[in-house]
């Protein structure tokens, strides 16, 4: 089988979810036996979204090879579980840079550059590299944007070039579009769609499928008149209709025949797939057994995008424990001492998550200080670890203005500073300390029990570090730095031993959750936030019904435990269920 290739295209409005219509196609092809890769090609003229305000653009996704990437790479990984690299995220800066330096080099002999051939040959290039070392694969390929889009146009050429190159059969055109319904006439208009694909064709591009975003169920009649229209089989007209739970949209777009109706494109054939995993993962999400809320502490609150991955991760650590994740937000910036209780009040657990910048961070430190000293399942991501040190030296240590080089350069006691090698630059881009580095843990730390094996690979983007000046201290006073790198000489975890679960990670292993395996470190601090929250509402109920203190509830509860040889997480279990709560 020669290399395939998929082409996702959109029209009418951005957001019609043409990145989750790829990702569920990888999906579904995986599930038939074939090798799958995605490509994100963005018209946008930025570099890559590493320094892209994250209110504007979301996440920045990082791979294994440490590419910054746009978030829907996170999509991709997730749905066909494929750890993507380089290749998988162009962008229209990336293209003009590299055309630029080949004239510099003199590679166009002097020769006038342009967008057509220069341009476009360099996005086909980028086409054919997601071949990577000749295996024999299909290759999914989303553009952004939506047609018509002036952007866009020089990436919608190269594909129209590219297909006659690569000879029938060899390609498939999929374009998403918007099929909207309107109320009050109770119609569904299908001449956006049809304005959309007319604008494609008028680049020399005409679609093979259209999926079509739609809230209301299509009816033949509605699919006839898109396929008369523009120029595509009735049977090629697919409805992608809004689904509940995001992880729904593969076993959803199965039901509507993509991958049999793009395979049969490619003229390859179609096997029955193997879902039953993910069909098991969906009905665990759908059919929770218990409830946790996660107060997640972060300064980009407004736009829920910019921690993505971190809260599918958290949704992964729930489907792991049958257990709904419900996620309270919280603006850092919000927090005092004075509104604490009642900001955190019925939350199981807070994770405070990665980022850059001074604002909103003393809030952070009010949130680490808060788990810390009431015993709620804590986690710390990168500048989430870090604030969590600065909290400890600050209250433990008593380090009153301990804090981070980056946030106040003057701090006597910077306990977070700039890593060696991070000395002297100054651009932003692509000089943090990005992709998959290795880790060590401590074989007594509660890392190494949910992991399951001493050295791990995670991923990174900082230029901050534990400064090893302070590490005697942190350890001598409670502290575990249960993680370090091979050599020894970066912290890349931490915990506290006598805690329930207070764990920090200098890393980002939100990057490498899926929804059918969960990252351990995520179903670990659900399952802890999980039974805490159970333990805690035993406690309260043993307090009102009984007129006990907390330490008289706890230590009922222990009794019961011995009188019964139940663990103390049953013996909370039975006191929830035989205590009504009012």
């Amino acid at each position: 089988m020669a290399v395939k290739y998929v082409f996702v295209t959109g029209g009418v409005v951005s957001g019609l979810g043409k990145g989750i219509t790829a990702a569920s196609l990888g999906r579904l092809l995986k599930a038939r036996g074939y090798q799958v890769t995605m490509q994100k090609f963005d018209p946008y003229i930025n570099m890559d979204p590493g320094t892209m305000n994250p209110i504007q653009h979301g996440e920045v996704f990082v791979t294994d090879d440490g590419t910054e990437t746009d978030l829907d790479l996170g999509h991709y990984e997730r749905f066909i579980d494929e750890s993507l690299d380089k290749n998988s995220n162009v962008t229209t800066g990336k293209i003009y840079w590299t055309v630029l330096q080949k004239e510099r080099h003199g590679d166009f002999g002097g020769g006038t550059v342009q967008v057509i051939p220069h341009i476009t040959n360099e996005i086909k290039d980028r086409f054919s590299r997601a071949k990577s070392r000749d295996v024999d694969r299909i290759v999914i390929i989303e553009v952004g944007g939506t047609v018509g889009d002036i952007e866009s146009q020089p990436f919608l050429e190269a594909i129209r070039q590219f297909r006659q190159e690569a000879g029938f059969g060899n390609s498939v055109l999929l374009h998403v579009t918007l099929v909207p319904y309107l109320k009050a006439s109770g119609e569904l208009k299908t001449k956006p769609t049809q304005q959309s694909v007319k604008a494609l064709q008028g680049m020399g591009l005409s679609p093979d499928v259209i999926v079509c975003r739609t809230e209301v169920p299509l009816d033949e009649g509605i699919r006839g008149k898109i396929a008369l229209f523009c120029n595509v089989p009735e049977d090629h007209v697919l409805q992608n209709l809004d689904v509940e739970y995001l992880y729904e949209a593969p076993l959803a777009m199965e039901r509507e025949r993509l991958a049999h109706v793009t395979l049969s494109c490619l003229g390859l054939p179609c096997p029955e797939p193997k879902l039953g995993d993910w069909k098991r993962m969906v009905d665990a999400l759908k059919k929770p057994q218990s409830e946790v809320t996660i107060a997640l502490v972060g300064k980009y609150t407004q736009l829920h995008d910019a921690y993505l991955s971190v809260t599918e991760a958290l949704k992964h650590g729930g489907i792991a424990n049958r257990t709904k994740v419900c996620i309270r937000w919280v603006d850092s910036e919000t927090l005092r001492p004075e509104n604490m209780e009642e900001t955190f009040a019925g939350v199981d657990g807070i994770i405070i998550p990665g980022g850059f910048g001074f604002r909103g961070t003393e809030g952070m430190i009010l949130a680490a200080g808060y788990a810390r000293t009431e015993k709620l399942p804590f986690f710390g991501i990168c500048l989430g670890m870090q604030m969590a040190i600065v909290e400890f030296a600050r209250n433990v240590l008593g380090l009153r203005d301990a804090n981070s080089a980056e946030l106040n350069p003057d701090t006597t006691h910077p306990v977070i500073d700039l890593m060696p090698d991070q000395n002297g630059i100054e651009d932003l881009g692509g000089t943090l300390r990005l992709g998959a580095y290795p880790c060590v843990l401590d074989t007594h730390s509660k890392a190494f029990a949910m992991y399951g094996t001493e050295e791990i690979n995670e991923r990174h983007r900082h230029r901050f570090e534990v400064n090893n000046d302070y590490r005697e201290a942190l350890s001598g006073n409670g502290m575990f730095l249960s993680g370090l790198s091979p050599d020894g000489r970066i912290v890349e975890m931490i915990e506290l031993p006598e805690h329930p679960f207070f764990v920090g990670i200098q890393a980002h292993p939100e990057f490498k959750s899926r929804p059918n395996h969960a990252h351990p470190l995520f179903a670990g601090f659900v399952e802890s936030a999980e039974e805490q929250g159970v333990l805690r509402r035993a406690k309260r109920l043993l307090m009102k019904r009984n007129h006990l203190t907390e330490a008289e509830a706890h230590r009922y509860l222990q009794k019961t435990s011995m009188d019964t040889g139940r663990s103390m997480m049953e013996s909370a279990h039975m006191v929830t269920l035989l205590i009504p709560e009012d």
